[in-house]
């Protein structure tokens, strides 16, 4: 299914060129002519992107991409007559995902649409990972077996992450604790050991099953679903 995109612009010529060009590419679309009538759709539906004029009547661009970035990280396009290098690094520094200067090639609109989209969607692809019914959500710190929630420490949070990302792979306890201290690793000080354990108990308690495995004289890994 194709995005649904808000229109918001207050040239209605404007709006209904983008508008056919939405319509014959297949988007869906709505459209609002002034910043008031923007809030309340922008705040009242959902929307996969934003394109975006700056000079509107009663709430202008740039108050909106500021309010915008409070509830939603829906991507945003600006498409405006400015051409100061200093609004648009401005506007970018607000939350806008990418700046189309008036007057606009149709072609460049829908190709810059396009890779917005596309870059959105990679970026959902990478806010969490599963693997054996467990599901680490990236974007909200937590980590949960089959729905219920498995309440883990930061430092128990980024050893699996760092399993869950590379399943395949046996890091070394030097390799786990440079990555998730940060830290050079010296000498065994035992706390490595205790932090998987600590992990692999916690996440056998809510599944019943080991979901860390020891490769003895190496390291760990996740094992293998």
């Amino acid at each position: 299914m194709k995005a649904n995109i808000a229109i918001i612009e207050d040239d209605k010529d404007i709006s209904s060129i983008l508008a056919n060009i939405l319509n014959e590419n297949g988007y869906s679309f709505k459209q609002a002519y002034d910043g008031s009538q923007a809030m309340k759709l922008l705040k009242n539906e959902s929307f996969d992107l934003v394109l975006m004029d700056l000079m509107l009547p009663y709430v202008n661009g740039e108050t909106l991409i500021y309010e915008l970035r409070k509830i939603s990280d829906t991507p945003v396009i600006v498409i405006s007559a400015k051409s100061m290098m200093e609004t648009k690094l401005e506007v970018l520094r607000l939350g806008a995902d990418d700046y189309i200067i008036k007057p606009f090639d149709i072609n460049e609109v829908i190709v810059r649409i396009e890779v917005v989209l596309r870059r959105m969607q990679t970026t959902k692809e990478k806010d969490f990972l599963e693997s054996g019914g467990l599901k680490l959500i990236l974007t909200e710190n937590r980590a949960e077996f089959e729905g219920t929630p498995v309440q883990l420490t930061a430092k128990e949070m980024s050893l699996l992450e760092l399993f869950m990302k590379n399943p395949k792979k046996t890091y070394t306890k030097a390799e786990l604790y440079e990555t998730v201290w940060n830290d050079v690793y010296y000498y065994e000080d035992n706390t490595i050991n205790v932090h998987v354990s600590n992990l692999r108990n916690k996440l056998k308690k809510v599944s019943g099953k080991d979901h860390i495995e020891t490769v003895w004289g190496i390291g760990y890994r996740l094992r293998s679903e």
